[in-house]
């Protein structure tokens, strides 16, 4: 007989969650409390985002730990996409009472795993019960010395640049919606992003001038750039790689451009961010783009190769 989370009852969940957790210097106090304590050296940055099953994920698709390792991944973006240090999150989670204390365990072990590697604690939370599985993370990060790097920053002549992967999510979403599982690496991506983490801080002291997470696509996450900062942007496709998987979910799926994906496919978590024109850019960056002068008769405030894209509009919209 499968144990749910109503066997198990709210503490002895949260119990379960909790155990074994060692909190840092950074985390005074930890989960068990009314409240946990955070003890950054500079300003506070904060974040939350929500995941909702059928959504943002579907348990067909992903296992628990995917799901749990998405969860911090896609909110710990944020923090790094400011030049922040990650320090603690919170989770709450809500589940129908017959879930499988297995897939909430899984999804723990998920979590913890993202965040040895993003370098987050788990600090606290809440349970509830909900008529499908919720999720809600608020990250902290940790400014130090540094200041923030906002979207509003961009200048004229600037180079665009970005690390981590594009599109490769998109891919997989298409993918997995028409019942395959392969390509691997597209699948794989899809369910749990690899955002790069330190590069916030690395790209915030070489200088960049802007940065945003890339979460709902690169045209959609550089056309807030540009409309913060007042500016155009143009991108150059030739410096955008196609990964060989990516062509090959394209030709089967219609043989439409593999380059859709890069362009309105978000997911992925890459950074994305503007360099003074000139600047050397920080290892593992690649220059994709230039910011130009805004122009108030313009279709769209970014371009592709000097033009509008067909779906200039693309990427997720959650309304």
């Amino acid at each position: 007989m499968t144990r749910t989370i109503a066997d198990l009852g709210e503490f002895g969940l949260i119990g379960a969650i909790t155990e074994g957790l060692v909190m840092p210097d950074t985390v005074p106090v930890g989960p068990g409390d009314d409240c946990a304590v955070l003890a950054p050296r500079g300003q506070l940055v904060v974040t939350t985002d929500a995941m909702i099953e059928d959504v943002h994920f579907k348990r067909a698709w992903s296992g628990p730990d995917d799901v749990g390792r998405k969860a911090v991944a896609s909110s710990v973006a944020d923090v790094e996409a400011m030049g922040a240090r990650p320090l603690g999150l919170v989770i709450s989670l809500s589940a129908p009472a017959d879930t499988p204390t297995d897939w909430v365990l899984g999804f723990t072990r998920g979590v913890i795993a993202e965040c040895a590697t993003s370098g987050a604690t788990l600090v606290g939370g809440d349970v509830t019960r909900g008529a499908q599985i919720g999720i809600a993370v608020t990250v902290f990060g940790d400014l130090e010395d540094r200041t923030p790097v906002l979207r509003s920053g961009a200048r004229e002549g600037d180079t665009v640049a970005y690390t981590g992967r594009l599109g490769m999510a998109a891919a997989g979403l298409a993918v997995l919606g028409r019942g395959f599982r392969s390509p691997g690496a597209v699948v794989r991506a899809h369910r749990v992003p690899e955002p790069p983490y330190g590069e916030g801080i690395v790209a915030q002291r070489a200088g960049a001038t802007s940065m945003i997470d890339c979460s709902d696509g690169l045209l959609a996450d550089l056309g807030h750039v540009a409309r913060a900062s007042g500016v155009s942007i143009d991108i150059d496709s030739a410096a955008l790689g196609v990964d060989e998987a990516q062509k090959t979910v394209a030709a089967a799926i219609g043989g439409g451009d593999p380059l859709t994906f890069i362009l309105t496919g978000g997911d992925d978590h890459a950074l994305l961010a503007t360099f003074p024109g000139g600047t050397p850019l920080p290892a593992g960056w690649t220059a994709i783009g230039r910011v130009l002068a805004a122009d108030p008769d313009a279709e769209a405030p970014v371009t592709v190769d000097g033009r509008v894209w067909a779906d200039a509009a693309g990427g997720w919209r959650h309304f």
